[in-house]
C-alpha cells in the first residue's frame, strides 16, 4: 500500500488517501497476532553472550525466568491493551484521516497478548523440553 501511494504520489501524483495510518493499524495488528507463534517456536532473540559458559541448568534457569518475565510483561500489555481499548470505544476516537476505529485494532491485540502470555506462563511452569 505504501508503495502504491509513493509510486503513484511520484509519477501521476495521485495518492491514496490514509495509508501510512493503515499501515500502522496493520502493522500493530500483526506485530500481535504473530508474538504466539514467536513465543511457541521460541524465536525472541536470546542474547547469551554472558552465559554461554553457564552450565545447561543455569541456562535452563535463565530462560524460565526469561519466559516468566516475558509472561508478566504480556500479561500487562493485555490488561492495559483492554483499558485502552474500552476508552477507544467511549471516546469513539479513530484515525485522523480515515476515521477508522482505533478500538477494533485494540480488539485484535487483546487475544493474541493473552495467548502469549499464558503460552509464556507454562513455559517458566513446566520448561521447554529439549532444543
Amino acid at each position: 500500500m505504501t508503495c502504491a501511494s509513493l509510486i503513484g504520489r511520484n509519477t501521476t501524483g495521485a495518492t491514496l488517501v490514509g495509508d501510512f495510518e493503515l499501515t500502522g493499524v496493520a502493522a500493530g495488528a500483526a506485530i500481535a497476532l504473530f508474538m504466539p507463534r514467536c513465543r511457541v517456536r521460541r524465536g525472541n532473540i536470546i542474547v547469551d553472550f554472558f552465559t554461554t559458559k553457564a552450565s545447561e541448568r543455569t541456562q535452563a534457569g535463565l530462560d524460565r525466568l526469561g519466559a516468566l518475565l516475558l509472561g508478566a510483561a504480556m500479561a500487562l500489555l493485555a490488561w492495559r491493551t483492554v483499558v485502552g481499548g474500552l476508552n477507544a470505544w467511549q471516546s469513539q476516537s479513530g484515525t485522523m484521516m480515515l476515521g477508522f476505529p482505533e478500538w477494533i485494532v485494540y480488539t485484535a491485540m487483546v487475544p493474541p497478548l493473552v495467548l502469549t502470555a499464558v503460552i509464556a506462563f507454562w513455559q517458566a511452569a513446566l520448561g521447554f523440553g529439549p532444543r
